[in-house]
């Protein structure tokens, strides 16, 4: 995302009224059965009031839970704000800065921008999957009629970023990486950023893992997620390693992984 709303404004990045905005549709579906089920339960006996019961409490939880969580990790969380992106390179033993980098995006960019302004003169690329997605959820496809991609945006496919052999120093996909859901699409995109990624090159992996948090906050929904084991075999298939790891917001894992010094 580029920081500016229609108009010139600068736009907050997404927060809980963004998330409600995108995923609407499921949140009124929460509500609906919430009443519906509160509604049979009153009219019903025995197993039908004990299961109408259960449908309800566990939709109320989830359309509650994972509006807080969405609060917590987006308005609350220094995730936005890209400060930690510095102290998590250099724990993974990297430069502080992020030198050379591609960031890549699957339709909602908030991250280019904020990092440029931090790294003046540190060249960017941002790579945009949005267009070559086999499959494009509907919340994703609302934030991007919200949200323009940035102009300067190249859109490439995940088997061929945008970007030589051995010249970028850091790579960073902040929430994109999960809407491949092949795994050999998810395999072809960490096989190309081994490819592009300078000797001893950072990859910097934001993601929400599937985990027992993320399951209690975001119910079904978490289905979407990866579980971190799944992720870390990959990179390792790509000849890269676990370097760093922070939890951020609760729900929200940073993964550092580095290429070989070679």
């Amino acid at each position: 995302m580029n920081g500016q709303a229609p108009g010139g404004h600068r736009r907050r990045p997404s927060g809980a009224r963004h998330v409600i905005a995108y995923n609407w549709p499921l949140y009124l579906a929460g509500g609906a059965v919430t009443v519906g089920a509160a509604l049979v339960a009153r009219r019903s006996r025995g197993i039908v009031r004990a299961v109408a019961w259960t449908a309800g409490a566990a939709a109320s939880w989830w359309t509650a839970a994972s509006l807080v969580a969405s609060h917590v990790v987006y308005d609350r969380s220094p995730l936005h704000g890209w400060e930690w992106l510095s102290p998590a390179l250099v724990r993974a033993g990297r430069p502080p800065r992020p030198g050379r980098h591609l960031v890549v995006s699957s339709g909602l960019d908030e991250a280019s921008a904020v990092i440029g302004a931090l790294h003046p003169g540190c060249e960017q690329t941002v790579a945009d999957l949005y267009d070559a997605l086999p499959v494009v959820e509907s919340s994703l496809r609302r934030a991007r009629r919200r949200v323009a991609p940035r102009p300067e945006s190249v859109a490439c496919s995940a088997d061929a970023l945008p970007a030589p052999d051995a010249s970028v120093d850091t790579v960073i996909a902040p929430f994109a990486l999960h809407e491949l859901r092949a795994a050999d699409d998810r395999e072809a995109a960490f096989g190309e950023v081994a490819r592009i990624l300078r000797p001893g090159g950072a990859l910097v992996l934001v993601e929400h893992c599937r985990d027992a948090a993320n399951i209690a906050a975001y119910g079904p929904g978490a289905e979407h997620f990866m579980p971190r084991a799944r992720w870390l075999r990959t990179a390792r298939g790509a000849g890269l390693r676990l370097a760093h790891e922070r939890r951020m917001g609760g729900l929200v894992t940073v993964f550092v992984l580095v290429g070989p010094e070679r």
